[in-house]
């Protein structure tokens, strides 16, 4: 008869293969034993730039305008097919700007926050409009590779063989992947326990379509809006989160749980945009918005929570890494 494991012997067995050694730390003035920020220091970096980020949301939603208007007046494959490409990075984009809502950081004014970060974001990245994601997203902050984490799976088991990463791109590329995200939205309109949560994407997405309507142009909406979610950015969504927790594991201490990474100018613009590649800070304390994100990290690295020893030099190494198994 088969025995279901526990949640630990999970962990124990599927986690943990890009852990890398670290050196004790011991609390500084700026900084507790766990690496948060002390109490005054934690006050000032958790303060929110409502100005500044209503400018950054203003810009994240004219990107989406400006590549459309262009692929629709100038109508020249040549031109939409790139605009496609660079979709999928500024839907990606755009779904930082949702997760930056669900933590409630967006701005300090919680109803323009859930207005703005979850419903507006939320439609806009393929989402239900709800607090459905930040609940779930809350459970992978409150523990990480816990038994209530919503993307063990996407995290786990690593490093894999390299046959097995390209793979695992040629299912979001082909858009595979894309249509498994989709299709509890699907079934779940005729699902009782999923329909509202169905109904509201859909009306997302209808006002979405809409627009394309207005705009003379309603078949642009499946190569310009949905194409570029179901293909492009899968993969750079699955490049981001991996390098974010790929083999890592369960633990009190952050540093084994996200990973670090140095990163270069192509990155910041189109991988990890506003300050999301500052993710060990952003989950020693997620409660500092993006824009202090990168002051923290400076703080952990003069005070040693963060040194060469877990620090990746680049993304591509830190891929590399990931895919370099042994063929079985």
């Amino acid at each position: 008869m088969a025995t279901t494991r526990s949640h630990d012997e999970l962990v124990n067995s599927m986690t943990g293969g890009m852990v890398r050694e670290h050196l004790p730390f011991v609390a500084t003035t700026n900084l507790r034993p766990d690496g948060r920020p002390a109490a005054a220091l934690r006050t000032e970096l958790r303060t929110i730039n409502n100005l500044a980020n209503a400018w950054t949301c203003l810009l994240s939603l004219a990107m989406p305008v400006t590549l459309i208007g262009v692929a629709l007046w100038l109508n020249q494959w040549l031109v939409t097919v790139p605009i496609v490409c660079l979709m999928g990075f500024v839907q990606n984009r755009m779904f930082i700007l949702h997760h930056e809502g669900a933590h409630r950081l967006l701005f300090s004014s919680r109803k323009f926050n859930d207005l703005i970060g979850i419903t507006i974001f939320g439609w806009l990245s393929f989402g239900t409009g709800t607090h459905a994601y930040r609940r779930a997203h809350a459970n992978h902050h409150r523990d990480e590779f816990g038994d209530k984490e919503p993307d063990f799976l996407l995290y786990a088991l690593y490093p894999i063989a390299s046959a097995s990463m390209k793979r695992k791109f040629r299912r979001d590329i082909s858009g595979v992947s894309g249509y498994r995200i989709l299709r509890p939205r699907l079934v779940g309109i005729v699902t009782k326990r999923f329909w509202r949560n169905s109904l509201r994407f859909y009306l997302g997405q209808l006002a979405i379509f809409l627009l394309f309507v207005a705009a003379g142009s309603p078949l642009a909406y499946l190569y310009l809006w949905l194409l570029p979610f179901m293909t492009v950015y899968q993969v750079v969504n699955r490049l981001r989160a991996i390098a974010e927790h790929g083999g890592m594991t369960r633990s009190n201490d952050r540093r084994n749980t996200t990973h670090h990474i140095q990163q270069g100018i192509l990155a910041r613009l189109f991988l990890v945009p506003l300050s999301v590649g500052h993710h060990l800070a952003h989950h020693v304390d997620s409660g500092v918005p993006f824009r202090n994100l990168p002051r923290l990290t400076r703080l952990l690295e003069e005070d040693g929570y963060i040194t060469d020893a877990n620090t990746w030099p680049n993304y591509r190494s830190l891929w590399r890494a990931l895919a370099s198994k042994a063929e079985a």
